[in-house]
């Protein structure tokens, strides 16, 4: 029997101005000046100021406040205004005429593999001891292409519920994985841990905005995935009701899509990383300053505005088809270009923003000279709350974003952690394996300690976590079991 039936659905549509939001502030500083150049040329209305240009705009430079801790344990008044407190002085500098910037703007060589990069992105998630295993376990079954590999013609799925089971003693269900792939299929690069080319490629049309182009592309992919294959255009030009102009611009893109995500994240890939900002800790306080080649001095050109408005100014018939087709494309490029300087900002008021929540929960860490016994546990939601923005905008500045200091430089996503529970109440799982460390250091090479004996004196210490979970920790160190440590 066939009903009809009115469903009610809501869907959130990205406006053009957010998505140019996003892809900026993913881009890592050493590509922003790169970025801005190609923006440049293919736009003649954008202009930088450094041409030599003369504009009376103001320059793009965000301050911000950051925040000192109280003396004496003082209760912190807010200015409901800025959101800031009011004994903090404005601590924020523009590096472009600092005596560091040489130093500062230095790059420096980053070797990270795709395994790093995905463990990294997990563990920044809020997920549970079991929850975090499972997820472990997928990223060790992704091969170099980024696909969740099968073996020996078994659902890579029930793979994981099976050597979970059988070798971890850990009961899972097939949901609880799938549920975890879910996460891990948001990670970065887009399409990883797909199980096959199909879903990749739809989980790569599924981060895009969504476009009449894009869900055709989808729907093709989705239904008619082995005519796609054998380029069965005419029937799938019938059977999809779609123009060839349409089919053709579908094909297009689909072709542009990554069929190995992995290929986008090389193992023991070189990255010249610039760091965005620079802390320095200077009588008690935290000042925190961001790279000036991430605030570049952007304007609108004055000649197409003036252009615009005598078009504009005109009278109706003195306005040809062509005039009206200038007006058109002067305006189009002028909303652009505006487009493309608002996002700027907002990249910089994000990113600044987000370094200052992380200041002031890791406040102790940077005072102790990077002690990492001082870091707190720290997840995505807990700076997404203090920012008021969304965990995925948090994740991407996080994950592309490093920070120099006076010990070292740091990406960002190093000050985000899971936390262990003690009797002293929460801390983050680096003071633990800081812990761990110091033992094994300490520990006498003709008798080395086993991951029990660790377990055991880690719980006299106050830390409670199990056996496997210091073996886990002892292997990110990059430290072998207590055999291979032995000296004869």
């Amino acid at each position: 029997m066939i009903r009809q039936g009115q469903q009610l659905k809501l869907s959130q549509r990205i406006s053009p101005q957010q998505i140019q939001f996003i892809k900026l502030l993913q881009v890592p500083t050493a590509s922003l000046e790169q970025r801005i150049k190609e923006e440049i040329e293919q736009n003649p209305v954008l202009e930088d100021s450094q041409t030599g240009y003369q504009d009376d705009e103001p320059e793009i430079r965000p301050e911000k406040n950051i925040k000192e801790e109280t003396p004496g344990g003082e209760d912190r008044t807010w200015d409901e205004a800025s959101g800031q407190s009011e004994e903090y002085d404005h601590r924020t500098r523009n590096l472009k005429n600092d005596d560091d910037e040489e130093d500062y703007r230095s790059p420096i060589i980053q070797q990270d593999s795709l395994l790093d990069q995905l463990e990294s992105q997990l563990s920044m998630l809020n997920l549970t001891e079991k929850e975090k295993m499972i997820g472990e376990q997928i990223i060790g079954n992704i091969d170099e292409d980024g696909y969740l590999s099968s073996r020996n013609n078994v659902d890579p799925i029930r793979a994981i519920v099976n050597f979970l089971g059988f070798r971890q003693q850990i009961a899972v269900t097939v949901e609880e994985v799938e549920g975890i792939l879910l996460h891990i299929h948001q990670f970065d690069p887009p399409g990883v841990g797909a199980r096959n080319l199909q879903e990749c490629l739809i989980l790569q049309l599924k981060r895009k905005h969504h476009t009449p182009l894009v869900d055709l592309a989808e729907r093709i992919i989705e239904d008619f995935f082995e005519e796609l294959q054998k380029k069965h255009f005419d029937k799938m030009r019938s059977r999809l009701g779609v123009s060839d102009e349409e089919l053709r611009e579908a094909y297009e893109l689909i072709k542009k899509l990554n069929p190995k995500p992995g290929d986008a994240q090389p193992v023991n890939k070189h990255e010249i990383i610039i760091p965005d900002f620079l802390v320095k800790v200077e009588n008690g306080q935290v000042l925190v300053s961001m790279n000036s080649l991430n605030s570049p001095d952007l304007r609108v050109s004055k000649h197409y505005t003036q252009l615009l408005k005598e078009f504009t100014a005109m009278s109706k018939n003195k306005k040809t088809e062509a005039v009206k087709e200038t007006i058109d494309f002067v305006k189009q490029k002028i909303d652009s270009a505006q487009w493309f300087i608002d996002a700027l900002k907002q990249r910089q008021f994000t990113l600044l923003n987000t370094m200052e929540a992380i200041i002031e929960k890791q406040r102790e860490f940077f005072i102790s000279n990077g002690d990492e016994r001082k870091l707190r546990p720290m997840i995505l939601k807990d700076i997404a709350d203090v920012i008021e923005m969304d965990i995925s905008t948090v994740s991407r500045v996080a994950n592309s974003k490093y920070v120099q200091t006076d010990f070292g430089i740091l990406p960002l996503k190093f000050f985000f952690s899971e936390g262990i529970e003690t009797e002293d109440g929460m801390v983050s799982n680096r003071e633990v394996k800081k812990a761990l460390e110091e033992m094994i250091n300490a520990e006498d090479k003709l008798k080395p300690l086993s991951d029990d004996t660790i377990a055991d004196m880690l719980k006299e210490k106050g830390y409670n976590i199990a056996r496997r979970t210091v073996a886990k920790y002892r292997e990110q160190l990059g430290m072998p079991v207590a055999r291979l440590r032995k000296e004869a």
